[in-house]
């Protein structure tokens, strides 16, 4: 490994974490939904919790858990978010769709044993933007968890260029947590009803933290 991607490695993630804790110190937050992921806790489940990709900056401070499993992709940039996790004593599965994917999902899965909530992008490493792949519908299949979306959405920050228009929260923003109703795996209504079906609740949860936003007068970035 070359000296830059080394020290690159090294500082990047701490400094990373501690802008992290900073900003979201100074954004207003406020948690919808949070009783549906309490409420399968307390049934002794634990959930599949899917977010979009440009919404992960600041999502670690919306999980209301004190432990999780988040699936990163095996990438540069991912090893770069898996290290900064570890400040916020989060762990990881590396891998994605492109890059030791079926590995991930194999080691996902065997960890749905455990009493870990599992965390994943159905639409990452690369896109298409909000469009789920099949990784968050065959864990449900075949884990039988319940399955909870989560979004962020917040009043002024700044869109990347990237494929997933990234989302950097400005300091002071308004900032909404969001999680959906529990949605279960049905095995008599097949693979591409329960994506539509998740297709749908995760619009709708988006559109609930957006409402939520809309209602103190302001609009989501």
């Amino acid at each position: 490994m070359k000296l830059g991607d080394r020290l690159l490695l090294r500082f990047v993630p701490i400094i990373a974490s501690w802008v992290m804790r900073l900003l979201s110190l100074s954004v207003k937050k406020e948690i919808l939904g949070e009783n549906h992921l309490r409420s399968a806790w307390e049934r002794g489940e634990q959930a599949v919790i899917p977010f979009w990709h440009d919404q992960l900056f600041l999502l670690v401070f919306g999980y209301p858990g004190k432990h999780a499993k988040l699936l990163i992709s095996a990438s540069k940039d991912g090893e770069l978010l898996a290290r900064t996790m570890k400040y916020f004593e989060q762990d990881t599965v590396r891998g994605s769709s492109s890059r030791g994917g079926r590995a991930a999902f194999k080691e996902m899965l065997d960890l749905c044993h455990e009493k870990a909530d599992i965390v994943l992008t159905p639409d990452g490493p690369k896109g298409p933007r909000h469009v789920l792949k099949d990784g968050v519908v065959q864990l449900a299949r075949m884990s039988g968890r319940p399955v909870i979306p989560m979004a962020f959405v917040c009043s002024r920050g700044h869109r990347f260029k990237s494929w997933d228009r990234f989302l950097f929260p400005y300091p002071f923003s308004h900032g909404v947590y969001s999680f959906g109703k529990p949605l279960y795996f049905d095995k008599q209504e097949g693979i591409d009803v329960f994506r539509e079906r998740l297709k749908e609740a995760m619009q709708e949860n988006q559109q609930q933290a957006e409402a939520c936003l809309e209602s103190y007068g302001l609009s989501a970035v």
